[in-house]
């Protein structure tokens, strides 16, 4: 059986009322950013906060009041587990959800919260996909697939269908593959609506199975992601020749280039995206000249980001573009010194977020010490502003070297 766009229009018609209609939204801002036009399909709005409600909704409601009455076990990294529970409950279904073991608490907690008996099992989504099959066989529980099933991948279509009646001339729809059931379901429904149309699938550079397997090559994926989504290790047997048909390619983005697009949506749309949800703007924006002048759209995926993982995003973005800086001096050891240092930082307008002493693992003079201040500044050219104004005072301040973990120094960039 494949899927077909009668499929997904008739998807559509099952889930209408019982999933958000997300806006799909032109972006003025990150449009003029990009160097491109970009349309955004806000399915963060979802009340699960991700797109997995449609293609899970569309399985739940086309089950018989027989395999209802068994319940249904799902496996997943959290967003479609949420999705199945959430639905599940709403149709009076028992669900069971295996999450990996590292599974963010915020998507475990919420899963739990919306009624699911919660198994964390496996380091990743197929090691939690074997022990969920193995506890179905056991309890003769309906196995509702996260990306490789007909009807997950005809419910995911219809954000496509939305977007064209939004946005109908979109020359390039960038979308996120894990497992590829999103991009699968838009794949179709896209490139038979608009047969021009360029369909751009994006995956981490840990983790790109899909790509790879297209390529022939053996699937090696590793290391933790902000992208965990589509940390996905196999690609679906039904999704994998639906990717090699409709879409054209395959890019791969970073770390760093998935935080900055996650600060970017956060900054200028006031919307959370997780790193799924933002690897195809982090796609866009790594190679702009692709998408000079087009009408893009961008599928934010999902917005269930952990509080934690967010902060630390915000802190880094604000390190990157100078806002957030480090600075190392030398003043004498004598009272008055550190009110002298502060005071000038003050009339630079410079706030002080830290500030440390550090005498003994020095080279320095014994009459002097080390002062190392975190400052918050309006960016760069601030910043240089405030070093010169140190230096005038007779100061001779140093800037650390911003830490970056080694993995996002020396991974290659691969477009595809």
């Amino acid at each position: 059986m494949t899927v077909t766009l009668d499929d997904v229009r008739q998807a559509a018609a099952r889930i209408q009322g019982s999933v958000e209609r997300t806006p799909c939204l032109h972006s003025h801002t990150l449009s003029r950013i990009a160097g491109c036009e970009l349309y955004l399909k806000f399915e963060n709005h979802q009340f699960t906060a991700a797109f997995k409600e449609r293609g899970a909704l569309n399985h739940l409601l086309s089950l018989s009041d027989a395999e209802r009455s068994r319940g249904v076990i799902a496996m997943s990294a959290g967003n479609h587990a949420q999705a199945v529970a959430y639905h599940a409950a709403r149709l009076g279904i028992r669900a069971t959800i295996v999450m990996p073991r590292h599974t963010p608490n915020l998507k475990v907690s919420n899963t739990r919260a919306l009624g699911a008996e919660v198994h964390l099992e496996g380091e990743g989504v197929a090691e939690a996909g074997d022990y969920a099959r193995r506890l179905a066989e056991e309890r003769d529980l309906v196995f509702v697939h996260p990306y490789d099933d007909e009807r997950i991948i005809a419910g995911q279509g219809t954000i496509a269908l939305e977007m064209f009646e939004d946005a109908p001339d979109l020359d390039a729809l960038v979308i996120p593959i894990g497992g590829g059931g999103l991009i699968s379901g838009n794949a179709i429904a896209a490139t038979e609506l608009r047969p021009a149309i360029e369909v751009i699938g994006v995956q981490t550079q840990r983790f790109p199975a899909m790509k790879q397997a297209l390529a022939g090559q053996p699937v090696r994926c590793g290391h933790a992601t902000l992208a965990e989504g589509i940390a996905v290790k196999q690609p679906g047997k039904l999704t994998l020749p639906i990717v090699r048909e409709r879409v054209s390619d395959i890019v791969l983005v970073d770390e760093p280039e998935i935080e900055r697009a996650i600060l970017l949506l956060l900054e200028i749309e006031k919307t959370v995206a997780e790193g799924a949800g933002a690897a195809g703007l982090a796609a866009v924006l790594a190679d702009p000249e692709r998408y000079r002048g087009r009408k893009v759209g961008l599928i934010l995926c999902g917005g269930n980001i952990d509080m934690l993982a967010l902060s630390s995003v915000i802190q880094r973005g604000l390190v990157r573009s100078g806002r957030i800086v480090r600075v190392r001096v030398a003043i004498p050891d004598v009272p008055g010194a550190l009110a002298e240092l502060t005071r000038l930082l003050a009339e630079q307008r410079a706030n002080v977020i830290q500030i440390a002493h550090q005498r003994t693992f020095t080279d320095i003079s014994l009459r002097a010490t080390e002062v190392e201040a975190t400052l918050e500044t309006l960016g760069s050219e601030h910043t240089r502003e405030v070093i010169e104004a140190l230096r005038a005072e007779g100061y001779d301040p140093v800037l650390p070297a911003n830490e970056v973990h080694p993995d996002e120094r020396r991974t290659p960039r691969h477009t595809g």
